[in-house]
């Protein structure tokens, strides 16, 4: 992943009566009598470089308890728990399967091993909040997904980029239609030739460092292109088709150890939502860094420079027509946010809130409520990055298989 003020997503005191679908998620497990609680437990699986973003918000959010956290390197785990304060290390995953103090197992593992870890997390009975994708092949993220359905559990996927006040704001001037009827959108995961970047002197805070040979076989579609894809199916419904095209056009990336896997370093999908939009997204970790994002209607452009930050300012762009020439997007007007991001105590390539996706399902739990990001809109999500993942392969359109309830927009964005 290239990657203390108070902040609470939704209010803690409201209750819901409703009861839901097994399909929708009915929290009822081996935790539910915890569900009076204003806080849920969680334990963290993988201590890597990842790990430091997740903690570095975490006091933003005391729904969340911080129990203990475990990685398959002890020493790696005793670290990152000595330098955050963790009270405990677990020595293995059995022993957090076998705490009934923990509610939620945050699974930060390597990509490879998401699915896997949240096997055995959700046949234990554990809600699952999984760093992305959900699974490397969609067969095992459909099983994930059956078995926490199955079993009344919270499962859910990062990124959780799409409870940002940017896009909440986005999703809100939609709502509104201040751009008309929307046409098509734009969306760029550029993130410059990395390979060429000091990337082994990258560390995260606690002095873990960038896992390069990880991220490179694995790919950037994969580790990036769910930041816009979340927020796609979110604003225009569920995907019908991917039309596709991956490369790896970098094969040597002048590693000091060889990489296994030619991961795409590029791609580029057409996506076709039921809605009727087309959506262009692009990712490579050659092209120069470009995180924007443009919906463009008949009545105008909205857009932003960069999904990375929660605060980013949301713009709309007007066109005028002046005898018979028509200047497009020349009037440019900022879109006030919905409320202010919170300022996050460091500095870096993005400015985001990793907690947020977890905390989110904590309140969904207390509350007694679907989490946004359920199961089967994070499978959507998944299918849709696996096929784009794959097009390397498959050279051809893509029909999607699954589908999932409309998300609801964050109380405090509606």
């Amino acid at each position: 992943m290239l990657l203390k003020n108070v902040f609470k997503i939704s209010n803690l005191v409201r209750k819901k009566d409703t009861t839901f679908s097994k399909e929708s998620i009915t929290p009822v497990n081996q935790n539910s009598n915890k569900n009076n609680l204003s806080y849920k437990s969680i334990a963290i699986v993988g201590c890597g470089y990842v790990a430091d973003y997740y903690l570095k918000t975490l006091s933003m959010h005391p729904q969340l308890k911080l129990v203990g956290v475990m990685d398959k390197i002890g020493d790696r785990a005793t670290k990152f728990a000595n330098y955050h304060n963790v009270d405990r290390v677990y020595e293995t995953l059995t022993e957090i399967l076998e705490d009934n103090t923990v509610d939620i197992v945050l699974n930060l593992t390597n990509p490879r091993s998401h699915y896997e870890v949240s096997k055995a997390c959700l046949e234990a009975g554990k809600h699952v909040y999984s760093e992305k994708p959900f699974a490397m092949q969609m067969e095992q993220a459909k099983e994930l997904v059956d078995t926490a359905l199955s079993k009344s559990l919270y499962l859910s996927s990062a990124p959780c980029s799409l409870l940002s006040e940017t896009a909440q704001t986005m999703w809100k001037a939609l709502r509104e239609n201040q751009v008309g009827k929307v046409r098509l959108v734009y969306a760029e995961m550029d993130d410059g030739l990395v390979h060429q970047m000091p990337y082994q002197k990258w560390l995260s805070e606690s002095g873990t460092p960038w896992p390069y040979k990880d991220e490179f076989e694995v790919g950037c579609t994969l580790e990036h292109a769910g930041y816009y894809v979340n927020w796609l199916t979110a604003f225009f419904g569920p995907a019908e088709t991917v039309s596709a095209f991956s490369s790896c056009v970098i094969p040597d990336k002048q590693t000091d150890v060889p990489l296994d896997i030619d991961a795409p370093d590029f791609s580029v999908a057409c996506i076709k939502f039921a809605s009727g939009v087309v959506a262009r997204l692009t990712c490579s970790i050659v092209a120069p860094h470009d995180h924007s994002l443009k919906i463009i209607g008949d009545d105008g452009i909205l857009g932003i420079d960069d999904c990375w930050y929660y605060g980013t300012p949301v713009y709309i762009r007007r066109s005028l027509t002046i005898g018979r020439k028509r200047l497009e997007g020349v009037w440019k007007k900022n879109y006030p946010l919905v409320k202010k991001a919170p300022k996050f105590g460091y500095k870096g390539a993005q400015q985001m809130d990793f907690c947020r996706g977890v905390a989110e399902m904590a309140d969904a739990m207390i509350e007694n409520r679907p989490c946004r990001l359920s199961p089967r809109f994070s499978l959507h999500n998944n299918e849709i990055v696996l096929a784009i993942q794959n097009s390397l392969e498959t050279g051809s359109p893509y029909k999607m298989t699954t589908s999932f309830e409309p998300v609801e927009p964050m109380d405090w964005a509606k």
